[in-house]
C-alpha cells in the first residue's frame, strides 16, 4: 500500500515549512523559534521548499522598495555575517528568474556576486548543525518579512547620445585615481590625483549637462533625476550623514538621511550620483586616515583613546569640509550654463518633494572634545574635496 502527502498535509513537506513558518515568523519570542527550527532540522525533504520560500520573501521586499545592497547593508546591520552569507545567496538565485532592473540594481548584483566568488559571503565551514542553520534562516526570513515600505527608486532616463560604455570608462578612470590618492604616503601625490579625478568628474558631469539641454529627436525622452542609498553606517554616523549631504549639496543632488535603517536617499541626474558616491567614499577613506594619525599623535602625548575625540573629529571634519564644498560650489558659471543647471536643479527638487513630502533637520549631538574639533578641521583643511571646477 502507498500514500501520497498533499500540500497542507501535516505530513508533508509543505506542511512542515507551513507550521515551522507559523509558529516562528510571525512571534518574537525564542521560544517561537526554537520550535519552528525544530521543526525544520527534522525534515531535510523541506530544504528546498524553505530556499524557494526565501527567494519569494526576497521577491516581496523589491515590491515594498527595496534593492539588493539595501537588504544585504540591514541583515548585516541586524542580524550578523552568517545571515548576510545567507540572504547574499538568496539574493543570487532569485536574480536568475527575475526581470532586469537597470544598471545600478546589475551593479549591486555584481557586487554581491564578485564578494561571494571572492570567498566573502561564502558558507563558512564547518557547515552548522541542522538546528543552528535553520534558527539562522529563520531569523532572516524574520526579518525579511517585516521591512518596511521605502520609496521606490526608479532608473532615470537618459538621453545623452553618448557611447554606452564611456561612462564606464570614465568612471573606472575616476576610481583608479581616487584609490591611488588614498593609498599613497605622499600628500603631494594624493592632492595631484585627486585634482585629475575631481577635474574629471566635473568635466564629465557638464558635458552631460550640455548634452541634455540640447534638442532631443521627435519623442525622445529628456534626462530625469534619479536616486540611489548610500550606506550611512555606525558608528559616528550623524556626522558621515552631515558630510554625505555636504557632498550631494555640492554635486547638485540632495540627500534625505533615515536614520533607523542606516542609509541615506539621494536624488540627482546620474552622473552627478556617480560624482557623490565616489567622492563621499574617497572623504570617509580621508578621515578615517587622518583620524588615526591624529589619535596617534594625542595617545604618544599621553591621552587615552576616546570616543568623544572620535565624535567631535568627525563632527568637526563634516562641518568644515561642507564650508568648503559650499565655497566651490559658489564657483561663477558662465551665462549660457545658468539656465541648464538651474532647470537641473528645479528637477532634483521636485523629485525629492514627490519622494519625501515631509523631512526634518537633524543637529549634530555629543560634539564636546575641543582637540578633536580642532584636529578634525584641520583633517579637512587638508582634504582634498574641490568636487567642481569652475565651470567656463
Amino acid at each position: 500500500m502507498s500514500s501520497t502527502n498533499t500540500p497542507g498535509d501535516p505530513g508533508s513537506t509543505s506542511g512542515t515549512v507551513e507550521r515551522a513558518f507559523h509558529a516562528a515568523l510571525y512571534a518574537d519570542s525564542d521560544t517561537a523559534l526554537d520550535t519552528g527550527a525544530s521543526l525544520l532540522a527534522a525534515d531535510p525533504g523541506a530544504d528546498a521548499e524553505v530556499a524557494r520560500r526565501g527567494e519569494e520573501f526576497v521577491a516581496a521586499a523589491w515590491r515594498r522598495g527595496w534593492q539588493p545592497a539595501d537588504v544585504v547593508r540591514i541583515v548585516g546591520r541586524e542580524l550578523g555575517d552568517g545571515h548576510v552569507r545567507l540572504v547574499a545567496a538568496l539574493i543570487r538565485a532569485q536574480a536568475r528568474g527575475d526581470r532586469p532592473r537597470g544598471r545600478r540594481w546589475t551593479a549591486q548584483l555584481d557586487r554581491i556576486a564578485r564578494r561571494a566568488d571572492a570567498g566573502d559571503l561564502a558558507a563558512t565551514p564547518p557547515r552548522p548543525d541542522r538546528f543552528t542553520q535553520a534558527t539562522a534562516v529563520l531569523e532572516l526570513y524574520r526579518l525579511l518579512l517585516r521591512l518596511p515600505a521605502l520609496e521606490p527608486l526608479e532608473e532615470p532616463r537618459r538621453a545623452s547620445r553618448r557611447e554606452h560604455g564611456t561612462d564606464g570608462r570614465m568612471l573606472a578612470r575616476i576610481r583608479a585615481l581616487l584609490a591611488k590618492a588614498e593609498a599613497t604616503g605622499f600628500p603631494e601625490e594624493a592632492e595631484a590625483l585627486s585634482a585629475k579625478a575631481q577635474e574629471l568628474m566635473a568635466r564629465h558631469s557638464v558635458d552631460e549637462a550640455v548634452l541634455s539641454a540640447q534638442p532631443h529627436a521627435p519623442g525622445a525622452a529628456a534626462d530625469t533625476p534619479g536616486a540611489c542609498r548610500i550606506g550611512v553606517e555606525p558608528p559616528y554616523e550623524q556626522a558621515k550623514a552631515v558630510l554625505l549631504d555636504a557632498v550631494a549639496v555640492a554635486n547638485h543632488c540632495r540627500a534625505v538621511w533615515n536614520e533607523s535603517l542606516g542609509f541615506s536617499t539621494v536624488v540627482g541626474f546620474e552622473s552627478d550620483l556617480d560624482a557623490v558616491e565616489l567622492l563621499y567614499t574617497s572623504l570617509l577613506v580621508q578621515a578615517q586616515s587622518a583620524m588615526a594619525k591624529a589619535e596617534a599623535a594625542q595617545r604618544a602625548g599621553g591621552r587615552k583613546r576616546t570616543k568623544t575625540f572620535r565624535q567631535s573629529f568627525l563632527a568637526a571634519y563634516a562641518h568644515r569640509v561642507g564650508t568648503r564644498l559650499r565655497e566651490a560650489a559658489a564657483a561663477p558659471v558662465s551665462e549660457d550654463l545658468l539656465p541648464v543647471l538651474a532647470s537641473r536643479e528645479v528637477a532634483v527638487t521636485d523629485r525629492l518633494d514627490r519622494m519625501f513630502p515631509q523631512t526634518t533637520t537633524t543637529r549634530l549631538r555629543g560634539v564636546s572634545d575641543e582637540a578633536g574639533w580642532t584636529e578634525g578641521a584641520r583633517a579637512a583643511d587638508h582634504a582634498q574635496v574641490r568636487s567642481r571646477r569652475p565651470l567656463e
